[in-house]
């Protein structure tokens, strides 16, 4: 729980740098390394911040050449409210299925090679963070985030950016909360997030449907695992 406030206070700051320092769109940022000693935390710590950035577009990344300013307005928040409990994560991943099932096939209509490409990077950018020992949170959120673009449809972009508080929320309760092993419950997340892509690059909507769908009805299952 410590790094993740951690996590929401570095995340606060860089916002109020881009803001104290007039940074536009295109202007980069300071590295990690210097980002970590300037607020005092650890480079994952600032990482995981950064990732979180990257998922709402308020930075983007260039390999080799840093983290700069994004061009993509922060969204308010649709307010529903805090998830007040295990029935509305429940309740969350319900409407997520029928939400993200639907930005699924569109992204697997999608005819911009670009946008199809940045999904798959963004499930093996979580494939890596987990690989490093990282939660990979924020990295599965940008995964779904990238398939909303891909959807071309700007109200689900703007709908499932606007859901990211209560999507972070829901992720950690079903990984705390889960009696499956840590171990087990990754080797599924990664399969179905595998198959979610594949659906989409092979330009399947049907398939993309049913996986997103799967993927999210597994999250259920997870939390609520059926006795007997």
């Amino acid at each position: 729980m410590a790094a993740i406030l951690l996590t929401d206070t570095v995340y606060d700051h860089v916002l109020a740098l881009i803001r104290e320092e007039e940074l536009s769109a295109g202007d980069r940022l300071p590295g990690e390394h210097a980002l970590a000693e300037r607020f005092g935390v650890s480079r994952p710590v600032v990482r995981q911040a950064l990732a979180r950035l990257r998922a709402e577009g308020r930075v983007t990344a260039a390999h080799g050449a840093g983290h700069f300013v994004g061009d993509e307005p922060a969204l308010r928040g649709i307010d529903y409210g805090p998830i007040q409990g295990i029935p509305d994560v429940r309740s969350f991943l319900e409407f997520r299925c029928i939400l993200e099932g639907e930005s699924a096939a569109l992204a697997a209509q999608c005819r911009d090679a670009r946008l199809r490409a940045a999904v798959t990077a963004r499930r093996k950018a979580m494939e890596a963070a987990t690989q490093r020992g990282e939660p990979g949170i924020e990295e599965d959120i940008a995964f779904h985030a990238a398939i909303a673009r891909a959807s071309e449809n700007r109200y689900l972009v703007m709908t499932i950016a606007a859901l990211m508080a209560h999507t972070r929320v829901a992720i950690r309760l079903v990984r705390e909360l889960s009696p499956q092993p840590m171990i087990h419950r990754w080797r599924d997340v990664r399969a179905e997030h595998l198959r979610i892509d594949e659906a989409i690059a092979a330009r399947d909507a049907a398939a993309a449907r049913e996986a997103m769908a799967q993927h999210l009805r597994s999250g259920i299952a997870r939390l609520f695992p059926r006795k007997g």
